[in-house]
């Protein structure tokens, strides 16, 4: 925020207004958003209302100028033009009041101009927002919806793309889930001391859950979506500014830093994808492994490590090793092995397999994945159909190695993906 408002240089005065928008809404969107939300306890009250202001400032700024806290214009013209619709709406104001009242008693309400008693500055309450959008009474994939709506602050038809759904579908999903909301009377607050090892979880695998889409896509014709991938970079710096002693919120952050250092080297000059054996590593990025690499430090500092923390501490080791041979796989099966016992599933057995597979030979590793060939969730996962593939080539297997690929090349969502599985079962045919 420190542009807004300084010298634009030699932009006009329409271009600076402009940009000056831009970057407000880009950055307080999720401030004036979650102060809305606290003063009249209506998502989409405040949804429009903040969309107001943003015009309201498009016409006014070019003229008058930038003001010098454009994020509490925003939050004064917003409230106003709020109550001006209010008191059109006298049957829509009884109920939003019904709701107010049910939530200053399970949180006590701020100062009637809670911009005036910040000395003008926009309040923060965008850690309330966080944990109403990821609160456990909504279905997963709501929450995801409604993080990147409100928090990250897309469009609907940029949430739809975000998640590969149509506009339409989306638009229903994000309207649910502001009903449920509104219907289940989920509080806007952060959850007290004994409730946050509940609920933090939640909201951390809801910015996990969009990494995930950005950094390895689920469908398309694509592998990397960094922009999806870089917003869910920028929830979790936001969520950490607001959690500073959350040492899981550390860790996540530090996991997709770790993991995203290495997008450059991911993707061939034709677009195919590169595995992590196979990238040339001085395309990683090192300023980005190193802020990853203290968030790992303060992950593992004071107390039994998290899940993210831990991963984010098999990403470190991946990162610091000069090449695929020399990394220190010994330690990274037995950060597998803390893993599984904090957050035991088949997706984390299976990457401990892998491992298994580089410190002790294939057939150590196939051994490992043939155990987990019952396991529900991993049928369809093409992951370990590849891995299986990738142990039985290495082991010269090359007949039920080509099937594994065929398995894996009929679950692969993204077309880098499949283009990699046809070379591979090439290879063995």
């Amino acid at each position: 925020m420190a542009a807004v408002g300084e010298d634009e240089g030699s932009m006009g005065p329409v271009e600076a207004a402009g940009s000056s928008v831009e970057a407000v809404f880009r950055e307080e969107r999720g401030r004036l958003l979650a102060a809305l939300v606290r003063r009249f306890g209506d998502l989409d009250l405040a949804e429009e209302v903040a969309s107001e202001a943003i015009e309201a400032a498009l016409v006014h700024w070019p003229a008058g100028g930038v003001p010098s806290k454009p994020g509490a214009w925003l939050l004064t013209t917003a409230r106003r033009k709020a109550v001006d619709r209010l008191r059109r709406d006298r049957a829509y104001a009884a109920r939003l009041a019904v709701l107010q009242v049910e939530a200053d008693r399970a949180a006590p309400a701020p100062p009637a101009d809670t911009a005036a008693d910040t000395g003008g500055e926009l309040p923060d309450e965008r850690l309330q927002l966080f944990f109403t959008c990821a609160h456990p009474a909504l279905p997963a994939e709501d929450r995801i919806a409604l993080t990147l709506r409100c928090l990250a602050g897309l469009t609907t038809p940029e949430v739809a793309r975000a998640l590969l759904l149509p506009p339409a579908t989306m638009a229903k999903r994000i309207v649910r889930a502001k009903k449920k909301i509104r219907e289940a009377r989920i509080p806007f607050r952060v959850p007290g001391a004994d409730e946050l090892p509940d609920r933090l979880p939640g909201v951390l695998q809801v910015i996990y859950s969009i990494y995930t889409e950005g950094y390895a896509a689920s469908s398309g014709p694509g592998l990397l979506r960094v922009d999806v991938a870089e917003e869910a970079i920028r929830l979790a710096r936001i969520l950490r500014r607001l959690l500073p002693g959350e040492r899981e919120v550390a860790g996540l952050l530090g996991l997709m830093l770790l993991t995203h250092a290495r997008r450059a080297a991911r993707i061939g000059p034709g677009g195919e994808l590169v595995l992590l054996g196979d990238q040339d590593r001085a395309l990683w990025d090192r300023p980005m492994i190193e802020e990853g690499q203290a968030l790992v430090v303060t992950a593992l500092t004071g107390g039994s490590p998290g899940p993210y923390g831990v991963q984010a501490a098999i990403a470190a080791l991946h990162d610091e090793a000069p090449g695929w041979p020399a990394t220190d796989w010994p330690q990274i099966v037995a950060l597998y092995d803390v893993l599984l016992a904090l957050a035991p599933s088949p997706v984390v057995a299976l990457n401990r397999a892998v491992a298994v597979a580089m410190r002790d030979g294939p057939e150590a590793g196939l051994a490992l994945l043939d155990e987990l060939a019952g396991e529900q969730r991993l049928r369809g996962y093409h992951p370990y159909a590849l891995a299986r593939a990738d142990l039985l080539r290495r082991l010269g297997r090359r007949r039920e190695a080509a099937a594994a690929y065929r398995e894996a090349l009929a679950t692969a969502g993204t077309e880098p993906e499949r283009a990699h599985l046809r070379r591979r079962l090439r290879s063995c045919e």
